[in-house]
């Protein structure tokens, strides 16, 4: 039916049994070999938004992810210029939580069958990507495997540094600390089962004309071709790195010489699938309250109408409009805010921790959350 509301399950992705089976496999999972101590031995961190492991006077950090079924659709349009970039920054943006500076990345390419031109293509994306994240690619694997996989399909692994004690972890997040938020630059790399179904519903073409205005004062739409705007182009648009400005801020306020004390930057959340249920992962005991959201860009309310998603589906399962949230000591904050959104513009306080109840909270009374 047209106008049935949609959602990220019925379109064949349920969030809350993905994260069930992720639960299950952690929980089968044997201890390491490596004590504590050891290089390579594992450090317990919250938030799951990284790996991290011992390497003497410093910590490692390991983040591993694809592009997922944005895939899909770059494989339908013969369009792989930016899903390098996309892989790359799943990755890295995962770091910055957890404090860490990513400095390498390596890639996996499975394919049905080899093809030079998109193979050049995907390597001047991923060194595009890597330029941005400002890390080295270190190598990678490239797959043949027909009758495995059915088109392209890429993911990878970031490897990123922080000091022994400088880990970002949310353990001293206090009530009335202020959360700052990163606008996005699209729907980046989640969600796309839904973005897909509702596509095919709408029954517009990927390859026209993009069938709303999609200017935004906050970001760029990356081109591919000449000519109007398309759907496809909106929807491929590359997912934000936001290595630059967080590292910049993390080394300053490391070195005394940022806008605050690197102990006023509580934490991080890269928002990406699970949208703002992502900040109940920082703290077990704090409540989030959003009451100066980011705007949402103009793609997010075209899949809500054409899918009739509910405002709550839609901050479940997309960025909406913020990539990344960072969370800062309330004093400190406003400087912060102000020399964020110099590096990056649209950049600015969304909202407040407090203590009455540990769940997501909105401006949109429909949005709320109590679990991740």
């Amino acid at each position: 039916m047209p106008d049935t509301p949609m959602n990220y399950a019925s379109s064949g992705v349920d969030i809350d049994a993905e994260s069930a089976a992720v639960a299950s496999l952690v929980g089968a999972l044997s201890s390491s070999i490596r004590k504590k101590g050891d290089f390579g031995a594992p450090v317990p961190l919250p938030g799951g938004f990284g790996g991290i492991i011992e390497f003497g006077d410093y910590r490692l950090a390991l983040a591993t992810d694809g592009v997922g079924s944005k895939l899909m659709i770059a494989n339908e349009l013969q369009r792989y210029d930016g899903v390098g970039i996309d892989c790359v920054a799943m990755n890295v943006n995962d770091l910055l939580c957890v404090g860490a500076e990513p400095i390498a990345f390596v890639d996996y390419i499975a394919v049905p069958r080899t093809d030079t031109k998109t193979h050049a293509i995907l390597g001047k994306s991923l060194a595009e990507a890597c330029n941005r994240a400002r890390v080295t690619l270190a190598g990678g694997e490239t797959a043949t495997l027909p009758g495995i996989v059915t088109e392209l399909d890429l993911s990878g692994t970031a490897l990123g540094w922080f000091p022994k004690g400088g880990a970002i972890t949310g353990a001293q997040i206090q009530n009335g600390d202020i959360m700052i938020g990163l606008p996005s630059s699209g729907v980046h790399s989640n969600g796309y089962t839904l973005v897909r179904a509702i596509v095919e519903r709408s029954g517009n073409s990927l390859f026209e004309k993009c069938p709303f205005d999609s200017a935004h004062e906050n970001r760029e739409i990356e081109r591919f071709e000449e000519g109007d705007i398309t759907l496809g182009e909106v929807l491929l648009n590359p997912t934000r790195i936001y290595v630059n400005p967080l590292i910049d801020l993390i080394k300053e306020c490391r070195e005394g010489t940022g806008p605050c004390e690197i102990s006023d930057i509580k934490a991080m959340a890269h928002i990406t699938g699970g949208g703002l249920s992502n900040l109940l992962r920082l703290h077990d005991d704090f409540g989030w309250h959003i009451d100066n959201p980011l705007p949402v860009l103009p793609e997010f309310r075209w899949l809500a109408e054409n899918g009739s998603v509910s405002n709550r589906e839609m901050h479940r399962t997309f960025n909406m409009g913020m990539g990344m949230t960072i969370v800062i000591s309330k004093d400190k904050s406003p400087s912060v805010e102000k020399w964020l959104n110099e590096k990056l513009p649209g950049t600015r306080t969304i909202g407040y921790v407090h203590d009455k109840k540990r769940e997501v909270t909105h401006a949109d009374s429909e949005v709320i959350f109590s679990h991740y």
